[in-house]
């Protein structure tokens, strides 16, 4: 069963600790989402939308839970999903999963993560709440999950906003991107997985 679009038509924050959890399929695949990464608007210098609305961030201006796919580095593509209402671009990275695909590779990465699923700029703009979609996202089994939080990855350029805890994990999970987030006293917080 798909998301309900409501799920992410607030803020990026809260949709990022939503997909934890959540299974990501596309064709036969599945994986289970443990790690993620807010980008919460224009404002947020880290955020693609902070330079303005241009072809490539386009669809971040759009409605939520469609898939904004880019490639970085001009060799690994990345999955976002679009949070908040449309015009206010936001959205959530998807930094790693676990494989619950036999033969699925390592997937603690977001290029590693596209690569395995085979997911590119083909599926910018898709429809991720589509039941009917090869590429979707799905609830996963009702289980409450421990979230730790942090500084993003790899935004630097960012200045302050690169310090924000907008990286959220599964507590401990062995399969998301390094560095891992573990139990920290600060930043956890408990969720049922379909909340």
């Amino acid at each position: 069963m798909v998301p309900e679009r409501t799920l992410f038509l607030g803020k990026a924050t809260d949709a990022a600790r939503r997909l934890i959890g959540m299974v990501l399929v596309h064709g036969e695949h599945r994986a289970r989402i443990v790690e993620t990464e807010a980008y919460v608007g224009p404002h947020d210098l880290a955020c693609h939308a902070a330079k303005g609305r241009t072809a490539r961030t386009e669809v971040m201006f759009g409605p939520p839970g469609r898939a904004y796919v880019y490639l970085i580095y001009g060799m690994y593509h990345c999955l976002n999903v679009v949070t908040g209402p449309e015009d206010f671009a936001s959205a959530v990275l998807i930094r790693a999963a676990e494989p619950l695909t036999n033969g699925l590779s390592a997937l603690d990465g977001p290029g590693k993560l596209c690569r395995a699923l085979a997911i590119h700029r083909g599926h910018n703009a898709v429809d991720l709440l589509d039941p009917r979609s090869p590429l979707r996202l799905e609830l996963g089994e009702p289980h409450r999950i421990r979230i730790s939080r942090g500084p993003r990855i790899g935004v630097d350029y960012a200045g302050a906003w690169a310090l924000k805890p907008f990286r959220y994990m599964e507590s401990g999970s062995p399969f998301g991107s390094k560095p891992r987030l573990g139990l920290a006293p600060k930043g956890r917080r408990l969720i049922k997985a379909r909340s």
